[in-house]
């Protein structure tokens, strides 16, 4: 169910990616004014849950950082294997060292 509190209306929306269409279509109607005229945001409550969206926003932002750490744990595996390997480290050991199997440290060295 989709609750325009401004309006006291209600419209309905089968899945969440379609609440924020139906919105601004029961406001322009409403309105009547143009769908393109009218900006919305959208608030999802559930039954015993609090701030859905806020904890949603929290984990994106928190895969952002896990992606960010580990592009750069990457690099710093790629310059750490390619150091060792110009020092004639076996490419067995240089997994060892980097916790991964000797496939990826062949693949580090290689880039």
């Amino acid at each position: 169910m989709v609750r325009v509190p401004e309006l006291d209306e209600l419209t309905q929306a089968r899945r969440l990616s379609e609440v924020e269409q139906m919105a601004r279509e029961l406001i322009a109607l409403a309105n009547d004014s143009r769908i393109s005229d009218v900006d919305v945001t959208v608030t999802v409550e559930v039954h015993g849950l609090r701030d859905v969206i806020g904890e949603a926003m929290h984990i994106r932002q928190v895969r952002e950082q896990a992606a960010q750490l580990e592009a750069e744990a990457q690099e710093l595996s790629r310059h750490l294997a390619s150091e060792l390997s110009k020092a004639d480290v076996p490419v067995r050991d240089i997994g060892i060292v980097l916790g991964v199997s000797y496939q990826r440290a062949h693949q580090l060295i290689s880039h």
